[in-house]
């Protein structure tokens, strides 16, 4: 199989695991482990799966130590077995997924999967996704749950756009691969787990992804901490970056 059917074939398993959780904790009512239980159970999985068919490979994960030697690694997995855990511990909500993706040296991301279990949806680089036409719906920015950040209030002025709140960060990122909104702007800060599988995705959508200054977003850094950064449709890149850096 080639790394871009890997990834989703890793993300569509671990979200199998976590369905599978999720109808469990329905049936005996609900417990605050089930988070736990999830990004613990997705996790052993996808090292699993990663560690027997790519042995010379890397992995940076957000539930592993980072023990590995990824900086001088030629491929590193980033993955988030369960983004969105406040959300999946909620069992009606469906903005929870899962994050499988490959950087490789002097290429950066060459391969991502995302896959949103709970709508039984994957989206991946190859073949990539096809982002619908938005006519017919008002403009829409998506920002998190907790904490809608000004330059997300800023683009919707510009785009004459209005603000949708939902949960994980790879479920905002596919509500922009979707056609269900128009951009996601982010500067609270997110970590390389967070976002380097859905920006994998929305790139080889052809929509644009960068930091909010538009310098390109960059992976496998010795901190993987990322301050900010926005997903939007391609039409509406320059005003929203205007928007931002006025």
């Amino acid at each position: 199989m080639s790394d871009h059917e890997d990834a989703l074939r890793y993300a569509f398993g671990a979200g199998e695991i976590l369905l599978a959780l999720r109808a469990e904790e329905s049936n005996k009512g609900r417990s605050w482990s089930l988070g736990d239980r999830g990004d613990h159970e997705a996790n052993v999985y996808l090292l699993e799966q990663i560690a027997g068919d790519h042995p010379n490979d890397c992995i940076l994960s957000e539930e592993s130590s980072d023990v590995s030697d990824r900086l001088n690694a030629n491929r590193v997995w980033i993955i988030d077995p369960l983004d969105g855990t406040r959300e999946f511990s909620e069992l009606d909500r469906t903005d929870w997924a899962v994050h499988v993706a490959l950087w490789e040296r002097d290429r950066g991301l060459i391969a991502g999967a995302v896959t949103l279990p709970a709508l039984n949806q994957g989206f991946g680089t190859n073949p990539s996704a096809t982002v619908p036409e938005a006519a017919g719906r008002p403009r829409r920015v998506v920002v998190s749950r907790s904490r809608p950040s000004q330059a997300a209030r800023l683009v919707a002025e510009a785009i004459d756009a209005e603000l949708v709140s939902m949960g994980s960060a790879g479920a905002k990122i596919m509500a922009v691969v979707r056609g269900e909104v128009d951009a996601y702007v982010h500067t609270g800060g997110q970590y390389e787990w967070d976002s380097a599988a859905p920006i994998a995705v929305a790139e080889a959508a052809g929509l644009h992804t960068s930091r909010v200054d538009g310098s390109p977003m960059i992976y496998n850094q010795p901190d993987s901490w990322l301050p900010d950064l926005i997903v939007c449709r391609p039409e509406f890149a320059d005003q929203a970056l205007a928007a931002i850096n006025h």
